[in-house]
């Protein structure tokens, strides 16, 4: 098992800070949500705890590794990224996609193909997408291609997993087994990291948040001590009843607009 520790992280664009100086951990065998408004430095805060691009400052460890320091294979085999709306102009079958993802625990001199195909075929049932593994990745919806991305990810087989907006174009069936899946992986062991634009599924699935709002942490903790009303309404200017769910005992949001000021 490896968590995930980062130290004032910085990256900018365009002149202006994306993320400035964000401190992130995240423990092995949770979920922890990255939330915050659109524009608040989500995606590009993940991208730079998953060493696809390096940020301007700031260190990223998977356990005790310094991330950057590592060879790209040996980080490959520690931590996956599931992009949002990732798109591919390869002509690939869903299974052949899939089975990039072991690519990085594959020797100099071939793959055993009797255990990729099993990965392959364990991580697509994990999603529902059996029946599409013969299917072309560019003939896919964006929710099918969605879950495909994520069977990659798990025949990657990483102890680290980070997800940007995971549920992005799924139907609510398939939001939830997504949701579910992420837990039962925490349950065994994975470090799991989502960005999620949806605070109900914050609440009722992570472990922590992490809340941007500028590219900065506004506040970081266990779910139920961080998803209060004042928090919710300073970063995102909308109202909020925190109730428990009667079956999961999990915090329920119930979110409205703030009522008008009246004026004289």
């Amino acid at each position: 098992m490896t968590g995930l520790g980062a130290e004032r992280i910085q990256v900018g664009a365009g002149g202006r800070l994306v993320v400035d100086g964000v401190d992130c951990t995240a423990q092995s065998g949770t979920v922890t949500a990255v939330i915050g408004p659109n524009g608040a430095g989500k995606s590009t805060l993940l991208r730079a705890l998953a060493a696809v691009s390096r940020p301007d400052s700031g260190t990223v460890r998977y356990g005790d590794q310094d991330a950057f320091a590592l060879p790209r294979r040996q980080r490959a085999r520690l931590a996956a990224l599931v992009e949002q709306d990732a798109t591919t102009e390869l002509d690939l079958t869903v299974a052949d996609s899939v089975a990039l993802g072991r690519l990085p625990h594959e020797g100099l001199w071939g793959a055993d193909l009797a255990e990729r195909d099993r990965v392959v075929t364990e991580s697509l049932e994990a999603v529902g997408m059996v029946a599409f593994a013969d299917r072309r990745v560019t003939s896919l919806s964006g929710g099918e291609r969605q879950r495909a991305l994520l069977a990659k990810a798990l025949a990657q087989a990483t102890p680290l997993l980070l997800l940007d907006e995971p549920t992005n174009h799924l139907d609510i069936a398939a939001q939830l087994a997504t949701l579910a899946l992420l837990r039962s992986m925490a349950a065994s062991g994975t470090t799991v990291l989502a960005a999620l634009h949806d605070l109900g599924h914050a609440a009722a699935y992570s472990d922590s948040v992490l809340v941007l709002a500028g590219g900065r942490v506004v506040a970081a903790g266990p779910t139920q001590e961080v998803l209060v009303p004042d928090l919710i309404r300073r970063v995102y200017g909308v109202d909020a009843v925190v109730l428990t769910h009667p079956g999961t005992g999990r915090p329920v949001l119930a979110l409205s607009e703030p009522a008008p000021v009246p004026t004289r």
